[in-house]
């Protein structure tokens, strides 16, 4: 029994709905295995799917397919990313108003447990310095408090090809960036830390365990302890599979593909250029077993 996750690669929801409930009416999918290259196969059916959590910037395409979902005895979570942050860093990404709303309507179907608010990742640039994140943190939580209980903060990763993508948006727009030191995150922290608190929401600091404090906790995003609670008749999944330094996430199947998500945010890790994930998503058929074509031919369980 697997919990699914939906997927760190790209936002499934927002894209790639039909392919998704394809699968799961298939009782399988494949994905690659970033490491090894392999095609590797998941069964999707109910019994042996403990729980889904997904993870999107814009969950309204799904919303058609809930009454199928809960039918079919799926049960799930949503990792809800909304930051504000200006189009010049966020392109593609909904208006914050369309994702609250979205998340209260989740909240009032499920419950503020399900549902989770990613404020991440927090980029320092000229656009968006320190008290302009605090002031876009304030807005939202007051809007978010009662829809969710638990917030996720993290920092962008300054990853090569991240690097370069801020390089070459410095270079055509002007607007700098800049990776903070450690003390400066620390302090942002311990401000929305306070703001969240004020809206009966606790602060987890992902993939940073120098940040956690008595007011900020350690993240799991992928939470089995949360997943126990909150399907109680499904066996409790212990175990748990960083996925990169500080990372506290259960283990689980991440069926997303690299490539193809068409935020294109600018600090994204999972996308290399805007014009690959045109090209990957011009190759995607959504009743197809992966969600790209896999080259290998060699595939394991």
């Amino acid at each position: 029994m697997n919990i699914i996750s939906a997927s760190r690669r790209t936002d499934i929801p927002a894209f790639f709905p039909e392919w998704f409930m394809n699968r799961l009416r298939a009782g399988s999918a494949q994905y690659m295995n970033p490491f090894s290259s392999r095609a590797v196969t998941v069964s999707l059916k109910s019994e042996d799917v403990h729980s889904i959590v997904f993870w999107t910037k814009d969950f309204r395409p799904m919303l058609r397919h809930l009454d199928e979902l809960d039918a079919r005895g799926y049960r799930f979570t949503v990792l809800y990313t909304i930051t504000g942050m200006p189009k010049e860093i966020e392109p593609n990404v909904p208006v914050p108003e369309e994702s609250i709303a979205t998340v209260h309507f989740l909240a009032g179907r499920y419950s503020p447990r399900h549902v989770a608010w990613r404020f991440d990742p927090i980029l320092f640039s000229d656009m968006t310095p320190p008290e302009e994140h605090e002031h876009r943190f304030h807005t939202l939580a007051r809007k978010l408090s009662g829809a969710t209980q638990r917030c996720i903060v993290s920092f962008v990763e300054f990853y090569g090809k991240v690097q370069r993508n801020l390089e070459r948006v410095t270079k055509e727009t002007g607007i700098g960036f800049r990776n903070p030191e450690l003390v400066e995150k620390s302090a942002l922290l311990a401000r929305l830390a306070e703001i969240a608190a004020k809206n009966g929401m606790s602060i987890d600091s992902c993939c940073n365990e120098a940040l956690v404090t008595d007011q900020v906790r350690r993240s799991h995003c992928i939470d089995g302890a949360l997943l126990a609670e909150l399907f109680p008749d499904m066996p409790h999944i212990a175990k748990s599979n960083p996925t990169r330094d500080g990372c506290g996430c259960t283990t689980s199947r991440d069926i997303g593909a690299y490539g193809t998500c068409r935020h294109n945010c600018i600090y994204c890790y999972a996308n290399t250029s805007a014009q690959q994930v045109e090209n990957n998503c011009a190759r995607h058929d959504p009743c197809a077993d992966a969600l790209l074509p896999i080259p290998s031919t060699n595939a394991s369980a």
